[in-house]
């Protein structure tokens, strides 16, 4: 029973179980905009209702038992490693403050958003993006034009410099715990990543220096007049290094020991890396002053928000993987044949194109999950044989979470802290419209050049 609750087979299963899934992200998606104060109140019950939605049903038709080694494989094995990574990064990246302020260029500005893209590869998107939007805003409080600021940083540091390593954005550390290596990433979207990267970033340059040359740029008073910029809370740089060097551990060492949970295996080296990280947690709430989270406004409000949300994602996704991995024999039969091309191989260009459409809308982290089970399930396949397909699903899970405000948890993250600071943010269409003119055409050059 244990065996069969983990490894459902999706050929006997009816499209009807996928509802709960899609209603978790459709609520992510539209609740927020159609609904924000119930959203904001009650995200949380929403995300249960959802979760019970598929375990009730489940439970009745194949037992309390079943439903509760389903429950287990999903939170234990899977939900908690994740969310523990997340916690991690969140707390030790909310632990450095940025003081001091910086004079507002072109140049600048550019340096900081390249310094941001190649952080978020180390501390997450959400951390690297935490960490130096504030100390952006301050830099050009004095301007007139920031927008474009805001909308570029999200575009680098809160969506594609994420790319190269599990620890930069949520779906590639999914792909880490299905057993992609840690350096895969790198090596295989080291190209795309610096071509997409690099042309963001001359095109910044461009339309900043434009706004500056403007006479009428910069205010008459700054606000924040320059000074020194001085890092507060540097012990958690020791800690990143930590949490760095622990999920290596854990895909590099193999003791082939496990404890047993409901027939599922909870390896030694993923208990020891998951523990360690929540000492690192402890360690860094108890060693930063109280001062720097103060400066960084620090709160665990959005961890909370993501753990409650992921929950529900990964219980509701597993009837959802089991028909994809069926393939032709499941409810799925048409996104299979979608993504494959004449000869019965993938269509890398369609697995860049569906998985980076449904990112810009829904959760990348999910979508990410559900191609890579679409295209193989196997890490070691999508590794070897089939690494141009796994390269164009990170691709497009990463990189095209930057169409849209709710693409990724740090553009919604960015766009709050902006609008406190006075700055008119675009719509959820304005956004889109600065990504639709700016991101979409490069994407296009890289579906030609890379997939």
């Amino acid at each position: 029973m244990p065996a069969f609750a983990a490894e459902l087979d999706g050929a006997g299963l009816s499209a009807l179980w996928a509802l709960p899934f899609a209603g978790v992200l459709l609520s992510i998606a539209v609740l927020p905009l159609l609904a924000p104060v119930v959203w904001h109140h009650h995200f949380g019950k929403i995300a249960a209702l959802w979760a019970l939605a598929f375990l009730v049903p489940f439970a009745a038709l194949h037992g309390i038992h079943a439903a509760l080694a389903v429950s287990v494989h999903a939170l234990i094995a899977e939900y908690l490693p994740f969310i523990i990574l997340l916690s991690a990064l969140f707390a030790v990246a909310g632990g450095i403050c940025v003081r001091g302020n910086l004079r507002g260029t072109p140049a600048t500005n550019t340096g900081l958003l390249a310094l941001g893209t190649l952080l978020a590869s180390l501390m997450g998107t959400t951390g690297a993006a935490m960490l130096l939007i504030r100390p952006l805003l301050r830099a050009n409080d004095d301007r007139r034009h920031t927008v474009h600021v805001v909308v570029f940083f999200i575009f680098l540091v809160a969506n594609a410099g994420g790319s190269l390593t599990p620890l930069g954005d949520p779906p590639l550390f999914l792909g880490f715990l299905k057993g992609v290596d840690f350096f895969w990433t790198a090596r295989h979207l080291l190209g795309p990543m610096a071509f997409l990267c690099g042309a963001l970033l001359l095109v910044f340059y461009l339309l900043d220096r434009h706004y500056y040359l403007n006479r009428e740029e910069r205010g008459p008073l700054d606000p924040t007049p320059d000074s020194p910029l001085q890092l507060e809370g540097r012990i958690n740089f020791l800690l990143l290094a930590a949490i760095v060097g622990l999920v290596l551990m854990s895909g590099l060492w193999s003791p082939g020991v496990a404890l047993h949970l409901m027939g599922i295996p909870l390896e030694w080296q993923n208990l020891l890396r998951d523990g360690a990280l929540l000492l690192v947690i402890l360690l860094s709430l108890w060693m930063t002053p109280a001062t720097a989270r103060a400066g960084n406004a620090f709160s665990w409000g959005p961890m909370l928000e993501v753990g409650k949300l992921f929950a529900a994602i990964f219980l509701t996704i597993v009837p959802v993987i089991a028909m994809l991995r069926a393939g032709e024999q499941g409810a799925f039969a048409a996104v299979v044949r979608a993504v494959t091309g004449p000869d019965g191989r993938p269509d890398d260009a369609m697995y860049f194109w569906m998985t980076g459409l449904l990112s810009s809308f829904l959760d990348n982290a999910p979508t990410y999950l559900v191609f890579f089970n679409t295209a193989s399930g196997d890490a070691r396949e999508l590794m070897g044989p089939l690494a141009s397909t796994l390269a164009a699903i990170s691709a497009g899970a990463v990189f095209m979470g930057a169409n849209s405000y709710i693409g990724n948890a740090p553009n919604m993250m960015v766009k709050a802290i902006a609008e406190e600071r006075g700055i008119r943010m675009p719509s959820f269409f304005g956004y889109m419209a600065w990504s639709a003119g700016i991101l979409v055409p490069l994407f296009v050059a890289m579906r030609y050049i890379f997939f």
